[in-house]
C-alpha cells in the first residue's frame, strides 16, 4: 500500500529494491531485527526524558531523510519500526534510517535490547479464505494488502490476521480454528521454544524449523514459534 510518508529522493538508486533477510544480516545492523518484513528495534532509554529526546532526534532524522517511522514511546524505552510503505518491504531508505537512529541512540545512551523483540500475529485454519475474509475485514477495520492471505490493521496497533489453509482433521483433535504465531529474532526462537515446553508445553512438530515450531499447551491448543529464516532459500 502507498503511503504518503515515503517520498523517494529522485535519482536514489535501489531506493525501491526489497531487501531480504539475507541482504539485511549483509548491512550488520546490529540493533536491529527483520521481523515481518519490517526493521524492528527497541532502545532501553532508562527514563521517560531520554525517551523523549531520542523521539526527537529520530524525528528530526526522519524529516532530513524524507523517510518516517513508527516510533513507539514508553517508559524506560523506544521501539522503532521501519518500512518502505509505497514498496511494502525493507530497502535502502530504511537501512539508512536504522543507521541513524542507532547513532542518535548511542548519543544518548540508549541501549538496544533486540533480544526482546517480538511480534504477534493471530493465524485462522480455514478451508475458503474468501469466503470468511471480508468478514474478518469488517469486524476488525483491517484492509487487505498484496498478500490475499493476510488482512492488516491500516492505523498500525492491531496483529495481521494471516488465514492458513485447513486440512483434514483427524480424531481427537483439538476443535482449534485460531491460533498465534509469535515472530522473534532468530536467536531468540529456541530459547523460546524451551521455555515454552518446560513451562508444561509440547514440543510437536520442529520439522519446518527454523521457518516455525508448532507447539502445545498441556490441553492441546496450539502456537507457532516462528523466524524469517528459511523463507527465501
Amino acid at each position: 500500500m502507498t503511503d504518503p510518508r515515503d517520498r523517494p529522493a529522485a535519482g536514489a538508486p535501489g531506493d525501491r529494491t526489497r531487501l531480504s533477510g539475507r541482504d539485511l544480516e549483509a548491512e550488520q545492523l546490529a540493533d536491529w531485527r527483520v521481523m515481518f518484513e519490517q526493521l524492528h528495534a527497541r532502545f532501553a532509554t532508562g527514563d521517560f526524558a531520554t525517551g523523549l529526546r531520542l523521539v526527537a532526534a529520530i524525528g528530526e532524522a526522519a524529516e532530513e531523510m524524507d523517510h518516517h517511522p513508527d516510533v513507539e514511546l514508553t517508559y524506560g524505552a523506544v521501539v522503532v519500526r521501519t518500512w518502505s510503505h509505497d514498496v511494502g518491504a525493507v530497502t535502502r531508505r530504511d537501512v539508512r534510517l536504522a543507521r541513524a537512529v542507532s547513532d542518535a541512540a548511542g548519543r544518548l545512551g540508549a541501549t538496544a535490547e533486540p533480544h526482546r523483540l517480538s511480534v504477534l500475529e493471530l493465524a485462522l485454519d480455514t478451508h475458503d479464505l474468501d469466503e470468511v475474509r471480508p468478514f474478518w475485514a469488517a469486524v476488525l477495520g483491517y484492509e487487505p494488502v498484496d498478500d490475499p492471505d493476510e488482512l492488516r490493521d491500516p492505523l498500525g496497533h492491531g496483529p495481521t490476521l494471516w488465514f492458513q489453509e485447513s486440512g483434514p482433521r483427524r480424531p481427537g483433535d483439538v476443535e482449534q480454528r485460531f491460533h498465534l504465531d509469535v515472530r522473534v529474532p532468530p536467536e531468540v526462537a529456541e530459547q523460546r521454544v524451551r521455555a515454552a515446553v518446560e513451562a508444561g508445553g509440547t514440543l510437536v512438530d520442529d520439522g519446518p524449523a527454523p521457518r516455525f515450531w508448532v507447539l502445545a499447551d498441556a490441553q492441546g491448543n496450539r502456537a507457532c514459534i516462528t523466524t524469517w529464516l528459511g523463507r527465501e532459500d
